[in-house]
């Protein structure tokens, strides 16, 4: 039977994508739910699964071609794989590989996010070798290892994955292969990589993120603001408290949830900034849906956690969690990337200790977050003022001068400063 594969709806926005690779070609065969096409649309880039076990007959679109949801794309003949299936195994038939999924570098989310624990089911990031750009997925780090195969070896190996990614069938040929690359060939590969220039296209995501930050800074009147934070306590909390939470929770505590009970706090206290302009209309938003920065190996994105509000701290940890590990998997919809209120994005975790964040419209206000790190400070207290080292935070506010003021900035980042500092550690939950 002929089932016709059809281009999903990735959200209730959107009405067409992009193919941006298939996976299979004709006369290859896919499980159901097996990925083998990645669609790209104006808000995400997304690993779509079979929804038939087949045989691919037919390919109605190509690589870089809009089309429109409902449209069928693929055709799948269900029977001829249960026929192939039936078909006695040649015993001598070459050993099949198993494929391996080619992911993200560690979406160090800008925030924390990094540092929660994914699961078992979702491939770990890639890494990134010394003096290379090359990423290589920790399975094939896994393989080289196993086999002797050097970094400097790796990096000459030719990939065949998407953007020339090198694959654990890639490093299996390699071997079959026996072409052993010598000291001579991976100088020369070195040198040729290290002096090579070339010109190629934007991808699809690195494209619509061009467009986005364009568009910000041609739309908003960008002024920054940057105050520091004492985070000491907190800090000293998280060391005390963080095994028995990653015990009770599977996830690490950082510093994040923190930071984000206080912007939902600030911005009950300062709702202007909870705020969006449609040319010299003001919309101020019951809710409170703050979008959180990751960024990926091939661009940024920024899942949104609507009604923050309702949430309690635990809450706010979890549902960190949550869009983090569907980050890394790429399980995030178009429909979680639109609809924030106020934006954070912590840059900290790249060790950079301040920023001047982009707004991320249609907000008129965004949180960088800087690295958290040790210092003398000095210390006023009733005995006199005192010298001591401090766990401090740097932050940065970019606000929309077209609704806020320099005061209401700085009202606003001094309110965030406040609510972290006091942060009730004794009941948080």
């Amino acid at each position: 039977m002929i089932v016709d594969i059809v281009m999903p709806k990735m959200g209730e926005s959107i009405t067409e994508g992009t193919i941006l690779e298939w996976r299979k070609k004709v006369g290859d065969p896919v499980e159901k739910d097996e990925l083998f096409l990645e669609i790209g649309t104006d808000k995400v880039d997304s690993e779509i699964p079979c929804v038939e076990s087949g045989i691919i007959v037919e390919i109605l679109a190509e690589v870089n071609e809009v089309v429109e949801v409902g449209k069928v794309i693929a055709k799948i003949e269900t029977d001829q794989l249960s026929t192939n299936q039936s078909q006695p195994k040649d015993e001598t038939a070459e050993p099949k590989t198993e494929p391996v999924l080619e992911t993200s570098e560690p979406p160090e989310i800008q925030s924390d996010l990094s540092e929660t624990q994914p699961s078992n089911k979702i491939e770990k990031p890639s890494i990134k070798i010394k003096d290379s750009d090359k990423f290589f997925t920790r399975a094939v780090m896994k393989t080289a290892r196993e086999n002797n195969i050097s970094q400097d070896e790796l990096v000459g190996i030719q990939g065949t994955g998407r953007k020339g990614r090198v694959t654990k069938k890639d490093i299996l040929q390699y071997i079959k292969s026996g072409k052993k690359l010598d000291s001579k060939d991976l100088v020369a590969n070195k040198a040729q990589f290290a002096s090579a220039t070339h010109t190629q296209e934007m991808d699809h995501m690195r494209k619509i993120i061009a467009d986005h930050m364009k568009t910000s800074l041609e739309t908003s009147a960008h002024v920054h603001v940057v105050n520091e934070v004492n985070m000491t306590a907190i800090a000293n909390y998280i060391n005390e408290k963080n095994s028995s939470f990653e015990e009770q929770e599977g996830f690490s505590l950082t510093f994040t949830p923190f930071i984000l009970d206080a912007v939902i706090k600030a911005l009950k206290d300062y709702p202007e900034m909870n705020a969006s302009i449609n040319n010299t209309a003001i919309t101020f938003h019951k809710n409170i849906n703050i979008g959180v920065a990751v960024a990926l190996n091939e661009g940024l994105m920024v899942p949104v956690m609507f009604n923050c509000e309702e949430k309690n701290f635990l809450g706010l940890c979890r549902a960190l969690n949550d869009i983090a590990l569907r980050s890394r998997s790429k399980q995030i919809s178009p429909d979680e990337l639109s609809g924030s209120t106020f934006s954070v994005s912590n840059f900290g975790v790249f060790d950079v200790t301040i920023g001047t964040p982009i707004i991320n419209q249609p907000n008129v206000g965004i949180l960088g977050v800087g690295a958290v790190k040790k210092r003398p400070v000095i210390i006023e207290d009733h005995n006199g003022d005192s010298i001591a080292i401090q766990s401090m935070m740097n932050l940065s506010l970019g606000f929309d001068h077209r609704l806020i003021d320099g005061a209401g900035g700085a009202q606003f980042i001094n309110a965030v400063k406040k609510h972290i500092e006091l942060t009730n550690l004794e009941n948080l939950y």
